[in-house]
């Protein structure tokens, strides 16, 4: 009996296929995340440390000093510990499944909790995250460089804080057409060695200063209510500022993988880099800020230093750049969402010209935002709350069970679930406290201010 020769029809189809996938891969080729994958491992180390280390670290010592001593030390070391462990357990899962890689977190929700169900969980969470962090970033670069203005030359005509954010988006509306990832890995370098550059000179500055004299490290709210809120609030602020977890999938998406060779070794190792750079500017910063100023220390130590004013003018300068660098690195999935969904979702065609709206249209929209709500920061601590925690500290050992599944009461069960309990113990805390800081503070919010 011979063979039958394939049909007309059995052409067809295969073409069809064959036509589909090229189509498919014209695509990918085209969206920012999955078109160059030739970054090297140090990428992923810059890139982590632009995207962790926000303008936040300043901060850290306004947290100790509504923590204490010890509550504060273990909280910090905690977050430390449990999100390395949650970031590995991400760069382990991206490659799971033989030949094929999660290239973005909602890719690895879907996997785990199925097609509809984990679109649902990781994209609203990720969005408010990563447009969340733009927006504070918008009001931090613009504060900044108002804060830059104002040391450098306190004699000239004060100028509203509007025009410096509109100052600071200008830059965005022409580093935002940047292709993809690794075309912005200059812009991310520069920004991981200014965080580095400002936590050091919040540190270094604060020791030459010395221990104030009238130092108290008690906790400064009158009433035990006080207390236990401006604790809360604390807690969501050493929380935040470990949030890299949103863009940890899409930067190993950008380095190269065989089955020999593996994604997931240089990313660790970048990875790990990045983590003790984060503990250099964190540990430092926070620890030697309460040391030296107490429970009177300022919610940006910058603030608390003062002089010398050149210093002081420096230290903005840099965390101009360095927010700058970090908008682009949160930028970059969001970019990436919105033009899939044009190109994949309502067919657009792929194009420059299509990307030169999009982007635009989103630095706009977080400008403006930016400048209706100056006193952003504050309310995400209330709203970032919801997102952070979850996609940090607990999201990943929720996958990791559904996938894993391992042995009941075994060693990673319990690792898993201490995450679960310490990472939904921070959601439901911190925004208690970030809503209190909201009230107390609303009579002081200006819109436009």
């Amino acid at each position: 009996m011979g063979t039958q020769a394939p049909s007309h029809k059995d052409y067809a189809r295969n073409n069809s296929f064959e036509e589909k996938l090229a189509k498919q891969k014209a695509i990918d080729d085209w969206l920012p995340i999955t078109s160059s994958r030739n970054a090297k491992w140090w990428y992923s180390a810059f890139h982590n440390v632009t995207a962790m280390v926000g303008a936040g670290v300043l901060s850290l010592p306004y947290a100790m000093s509504e923590l204490g001593w010890g509550p504060g030390v273990v909280v910090l070391v905690l977050s430390w510990i449990i999100t390395l462990y949650t970031l590995w357990q991400m760069v382990e899962m991206h490659e799971m499944v033989p030949g094929k890689r999660f290239d973005r977190y909602h890719e690895l929700g879907q996997y785990a909790f199925g097609e509809k169900l984990g679109l649902y969980i990781v994209v609203p969470q990720q969005v408010v995250v990563e447009v969340g962090v733009c927006i504070v970033y918008m009001v931090t670069g613009g504060k900044s460089l108002k804060k830059f203005h104002d040391t450098v030359c306190s004699t000239c005509k004060q100028i509203k804080l509007t025009y410096f954010i509109m100052i600071f988006a200008s830059v965005h509306f022409v580093l935002s057409h940047l292709p993809n990832f690794n075309s912005i890995s200059g812009v991310s370098l520069a920004a991981a060695v200014m965080s580095l550059s400002y936590s050091t000179i919040a540190w270094g500055a604060s020791i030459s200063k010395g221990v104030q004299d009238d130092v108290q490290y008690g906790y400064k709210a009158k009433t035990a209510a006080g207390t236990v809120f401006n604790f809360f609030s604390a807690l969501g602020d050493v929380a935040f500022a470990y949030a890299g977890h949103n863009v940890v999938l899409e930067i190993q998406a950008t380095i190269p993988s065989t089955p020999e060779k593996p994604s997931k070794v240089p990313m660790w190792r970048g990875v790990i880099v990045a983590y003790i750079v984060v503990a250099l500017c964190y540990f430092p910063v926070a620890l030697i800020g309460y040391w030296v100023f107490g429970n009177s220390v300022q919610d940006n130590i910058l603030i608390s230093l003062e002089k010398p004013a050149w210093l002081i003018a420096m230290a903005n300068m840099f965390v101009v750049v360095h927010v700058i660098g970090s908008y682009q690195i949160y930028a970059m999935p969001v970019f990436d969402m919105i033009e899939t969904v044009l190109v994949k979702k309502l067919n657009f065609k792929p194009s420059r010209t299509l990307r030169f709206f999009v982007r635009n249209f989103y630095v706009a929209l977080t400008m403006f935002i930016a400048i209706t709500f100056p006193f952003f920061g504050g309310l995400l601590g209330f709203f970032g709350g919801f997102a952070f925690a979850p996609t940090t500290y607990f999201l990943p050992c929720i996958m990791w069970l559904a996938v894993y599944k391992p042995r009941r009461f075994g060693l990673s069960w319990w690792t898993n679930w201490i995450c679960i309990v310490f990472g939904v113990f921070l959601m439901v805390l911190s925004p208690i406290g970030g809503l209190r800081q909201i009230i107390l503070q609303a009579k002081h919010y200006q819109f436009y201010s």
